[in-house]
């Protein structure tokens, strides 16, 4: 049985644990998200930019 987890929905459920944990991490919490989230979309999930 082959699981597959994308890494956006994962990012974001540790996220919510994390700010449910320790709500003064919140800020932290987003702007990392925020971060990796963009790092996602500017390079995609395979690591590579584009197709040039």
């Amino acid at each position: 049985m082959d699981i597959h987890l994308a890494i956006g929905p994962l990012v974001s459920l540790i996220a919510g644990i994390l700010i449910l944990v320790v709500p003064r991490l919140l800020n932290y919490i987003v702007a990392l998200y925020l971060i990796i989230i963009g790092l996602i979309g500017l390079f995609g999930a395979n690591g590579h930019l584009g197709h040039f």
